[in-house]
């Protein structure tokens, strides 16, 4: 029998009730039922089996599943493979923010063996959140960064080496090896930095219907089938403030699945960096995650005074330094200004920062760090 439950608050304690609002406890974790009311969503709580899902918000306020759904979340439990992929949200580590709907479309795609091009601004989680993947899938995993080769050929192919004894030889290279792994997740980090030539190559590796790499340095050039169950996951800068990235093949695109990452918001920044560095108070998270935030909204103005913002990743490394106990200026002059063009004397983007940054030095009020969104931050300084 399938029983729909709600979840609610109540003096911080989450609890949960039955369609009839009668309250069921008992049943299921609080992490999950915290889960389903920080995205709005109830239980769907089989009795036979004890098993709980979370599903839409429409389904508690609809009474009850209707025929469909409940032939639906039959398949799912009687298959592990879907049960794992529509239960994997609740695999979300604290240490990236993504929704479970992403989060289910990863694992899934993943699962299924295909090509994934992770995207999204610069510390944005992408590269954290494939190996988050390769952790919760408990897989082979090999690691190429693509944007720091400089012999795409030696990296994904191998070398040839001349000794005078011995004659001419050939070395497969490590990615020979990855692809030959049955069920392997191999991630390609950095996709949009790396050299033509290495998309060349990639090209009938990527292609569902090919899924070969010919080894092209060997004698007699032969093929290389990749192994059944290769997930590979890519990582991809897309935009023009990457001046180091490169635009990308479109055929080479196409080979792929996109999940984009989100940029966190002023809120979930504050938490991870929290999370990441629990030795910072919440002021100072707050701080950080607020003049972040600024320089990203500084950037959708028609005429910004910034060209770039600072990333997650920045956001982090200031508070690691804040952690070992750093103070806000002394981070601000190792982490901050470096990024931020000097030209223009008053008028360079680097004065602009350090006016902005100057505001919260000594600062520990919330209420001052969380003003309205459409204040006009850049009129004060």
């Amino acid at each position: 029998m399938i029983q729909i439950l709600k979840p609610y608050n109540h003096n911080g304690i989450i609890k949960a009730i039955d369609v009839d609002g009668n309250e069921v406890s008992g049943v299921v974790r609080d992490h999950m039922l915290q889960l389903a009311l920080d995205n709005n969503q109830c239980i769907e709580w089989n009795t036979e089996t004890g098993k709980c899902y979370r599903k839409p918000i429409d389904i508690f306020n609809a009474e009850a599943p209707t025929k469909k759904e409940v032939e639906a979340s039959e398949k799912i439990d009687a298959d592990p493979v879907l049960a794992f992929i529509h239960k994997s949200p609740e695999l979300i580590p604290d240490t990236i923010k993504i929704s479970d709907l992403k989060w289910k479309f990863l694992i899934r795609s993943a699962v299924r063996s295909k090509n994934i091009m992770m995207t999204g601004a610069a510390g944005s989680g992408k590269t954290m959140a494939a190996k988050k993947v390769v952790e919760a899938l408990d897989r082979p995993d090999f690691y190429f960064n693509l944007g720091a080769t400089q012999d795409p050929r030696s990296t994904l192919i191998g070398n040839t080496h001349f000794k005078k004894d011995e004659g001419t030889s050939f070395s497969q290279s490590a990615f020979v090896k990855a692809i030959q792994t049955k069920d392997a997740v191999i991630l390609l980090d950095e996709l949009s930095r790396a050299h033509p030539e290495a998309w060349n190559i990639l090209m009938t590796v990527l292609d569902y219907g090919q899924r070969y790499l010919r080894l092209d340095e060997q004698e007699n050039a032969p093929t290389i089938p990749v192994a059944e169950g290769v997930t590979f996951i890519a990582t991809a800068n897309i935009g023009n403030e990457y001046t180091a990235t490169r635009a990308m093949d479109r055929a080479l695109v196409d080979r792929f699945t996109i999940i984009e990452m989100d940029t966190l918001n002023r809120d979930q920044e504050s938490e991870l960096l929290k999370d990441l560095h629990p030795g910072i108070t919440k002021e100072q998270a707050n701080t950080i995650a607020e003049i972040a935030s600024l320089t990203r909204k500084e950037l959708t103005n028609e005429s910004p005074k910034l060209t770039n913002a600072i990333s997650t990743r920045l956001s982090v490394e200031i508070a690691g330094l804040l952690e070992d106990g750093f103070t806000l200026p002394e981070a601000a002059e190792t982490c901050i200004y470096p990024f931020f063009d000097n030209d223009g004397g008053v008028d360079s983007e680097r004065t602009y920062m350090k006016q902005l940054v100057q505001k919260y030095i000594g600062s520990d009020s919330k209420e001052e760090l969380f003003e309205e969104e459409d204040k006009e931050y850049t009129t004060a300084i």
